[in-house]
């Protein structure tokens, strides 16, 4: 098979010899990139047989990084690699996805990434769990970007120059941005593709994450926000209008027209009805989908208040993590 597989991970456990026993039943290449583990993850994927390639973690760390230096090693072991896979190593690969996805690669030349469903192992330990379980609920077909679980075509992966190995958050969809732009289309395939333990069980994990994506949101603007498809544009103007614009039009409402200003806080629950009857799934899946997606703005609005604090003072920002 011309395809291989590039692991990363740090401190992932047992769920790292999940993940690369799930690589062993596909009989391909592996490369495993660790960002400085401490948990024995080097040694057990040595033990387990792999290539294993430690970052010099002087140099600051991002998963973007892992990946391009991952696939770097990889094809220069194995250089004629058509397709790589990229893996996390919280995620277990599902049984016949690697086939699956290098056949539609095979037929479809302008495709350059794809991807299949993702699940959440236990989306019932948590309702952390579950909103993972249901973010990652796309439909198939094409799609404007894939997550960090993809396989991409070599040649245009490098065309496009891989993943920005500065970009804290968001490199995916940043790097199906340019490959886009490169004429290459992104397909979501409807196929099991793996399964993914968050491990998100208490709600400060869940803000940090939210922290994050506003991050990743004001950087992606940053970077393509002026271009034809406005890369996240909308997500970002609307962190900003729901959770700076409206708050801050409550206190001068409340300042100027005493305690019924706070009225226009309504419009909080409001959203939260529109959204849990528009939703997919069931009326409480949806209602607690539709909550936390409201109040999910405020630490994206917090994220982007970040990385407009620091490009200011021009401070480098360091992962915001939330295992």
């Amino acid at each position: 098979m011309d395809v291989g597989v590039v692991v990363i991970g740090r401190n992932e456990g047992d769920r790292l010899r999940i993940c690369l026993q799930s690589v062993d039943n596909a009989d391909v290449p592996v490369v495993y990139v660790d960002s400085g583990s401490t948990d024995g993850s080097v040694e057990l994927a040595r033990r387990l047989g792999h290539d294993v390639l430690e970052l010099d973690m002087s140099i600051p760390f991002t998963a973007a990084r892992a990946r391009n230096e991952g696939f770097e090693r990889l094809l220069n072991r194995w250089p004629d690699l058509r397709f790589v896979q990229f893996v996390d190593g919280d995620c277990e690969l599902r049984p016949g996805w690697l086939e699956h996805a290098r056949q539609f690669m095979e037929t479809h030349s302008g495709v350059a990434m794809v991807c299949g469903r993702l699940r959440e192992r236990y989306p019932e330990r948590s309702v952390y769990n579950m909103l993972c379980d249901m973010e990652w609920d796309a439909p198939p077909g094409e799609s404007r970007a894939c997550g960090g679980i993809a396989m991409v075509r070599v040649d245009d992966f490098r065309k496009a120059g891989g993943y920005r190995p500065d970009l804290i958050a968001g490199e995916e969809p940043e790097l199906c941005v340019r490959l886009r732009q490169n004429g290459c289309r992104i397909w979501r395939l409807d196929a099991e593709m793996a399964w993914h333990d968050a491990a998100m069980m208490r709600f400060g994990q869940w803000w940090r994450r939210s922290v994050r994506g506003g991050y990743a949101y004001a950087e992606g603007v940053a970077l393509h926000g002026k271009s034809p498809e406005q890369h996240w544009v909308r997500e970002y103007r609307r962190a900003w209008f729901w959770g700076g614009a409206i708050p801050m039009l409550a206190v001068l409402l409340v300042y100027l027209f005493g305690s019924w200003g706070a009225s226009v806080l309504a419009v909080y629950p409001m959203q939260v009805m529109r959204l849990t009857l528009s939703g997919p799934r069931s009326m409480s899946e949806n209602f607690r989908r539709a909550t936390f997606l409201v109040l999910g703005k405020f630490p994206e609005m917090m994220g982007q208040i970040v990385y407009w604090r620091n490009r200011l003072v021009s401070r480098t920002t360091t992962l915001i993590e939330y295992k």
